[in-house]
């Protein structure tokens, strides 16, 4: 697969941050020309947390990924019990939040998080992923993202409220939206998806719509510094949360291993869908887990 187009050595041997170097200062400040409103939305889903309450299962999430679970280690219920304050009329809470951001929330794909062979992305041996994380191309490497952002709202495109589960999106269809794409941008791709989770799980659960392999294929060709959906893999899903494409066209081959495009998924953009703007300024910064394979994040749309 290495024979097609890809960014391996692009820059340099031990590059681990992959497309996000196209985000040179140049880059963001013209990114930075998209605010003309001043409106700030944001494009994550709720983490909602508990160890003996329905709340998490309240959020859009894959069938049979751990939940996130939300810790206290002091609330207000252990001063009721006796608990001392910490000083004169002082209290305070601390809490724990666990959370695995594969298929259960807003998040941001590792360049580690998935390859072919004994190499990640550049040509890294596979053998650094260990039981405590990945010694290379880990979340960590990525660093903050500041960039333009251009959303493709296919449902937009295509008259309807949300895609169906066999949709798959094509380059005609990225096309049509009319988005003058250029390097460093973050592509948005909007299915309408988790609106279905409204109608109950298994209607989440039925399959995903998302892009094509040509359609990856036409997005890493344009040089696009990341890709954003709000479905849970990019690319699509079958009923059994699997994608039928083979490793040539599988989404995470294309654009994670082969290019090095960080991938954002779960989002939330309807009122991003809303406004009508196709171009605008996007900021997303990954936690900083050392090699962590992704991480949480709250994605902003600056219009």
């Amino acid at each position: 697969m290495l024979d097609e187009p890809n960014n391996w050595g692009r820059w340099g041997a031990a590059d681990e941050r992959g497309a996000l170097n196209l985000l040179t200062p140049r880059t963001v400040l013209a990114a930075a020309s998209c605010v003309r409103e001043g409106r700030v939305l944001g494009l994550s889903l709720p983490i909602r947390g508990a160890t003996s309450s329905p709340a998490p299962t309240t959020v859009p999430h894959l069938r049979g990924r751990p939940l996130p679970q939300h810790f206290m280690s002091v609330d207000g219920g252990d001063y009721a019990a006796g608990t001392r304050a910490i000083g004169a009329g002082l209290r305070m809470a601390d809490d724990a939040l666990v959370v695995t951001p594969h298929g259960t929330t807003t998040h941001m794909d590792a360049l580690c998080h998935m390859w072919s062979g004994d190499e990640l992305y550049n040509g890294h041996p596979a053998d650094r992923v260990r039981s405590y994380g990945a010694g290379r191309c880990g979340i960590d490497k990525a660093g903050p993202v500041v960039a333009r952002g251009v959303l493709f709202d296919i449902p937009r495109l295509r008259g309807v409220r949300h895609l169906a589960a066999t949709d798959r999106v094509t380059p005609d269809d990225l096309e049509a939206c009319d988005v003058d794409v250029r390097p460093g941008d973050v592509a948005v791709i909007r299915t309408g998806w988790p609106l279905t989770w409204e109608d109950g799980p298994d209607a989440y659960w039925s399959g995903q719509p998302g892009l094509s392999g040509d359609a990856g294929r036409w997005l890493a060709g344009r040089d696009v510094c990341a890709v954003a959906s709000d479905n849970a893999a990019i690319g699509g899903l079958n009923e059994r949360q699997l994608a039928d494409e083979d490793l040539a066209d599988d989404l995470h081959m294309t654009l994670l291993w082969r290019h090095g495009i960080p991938l954002l998924e779960m989002l939330w953009l309807e009122e991003l869908s809303g406004s009508s703007r196709t171009d605008f300024l996007f900021v997303a910064a990954p936690l900083r887990i050392e090699g962590g394979t992704a991480s949480p994040v709250t994605p902003l749309a600056v219009l």
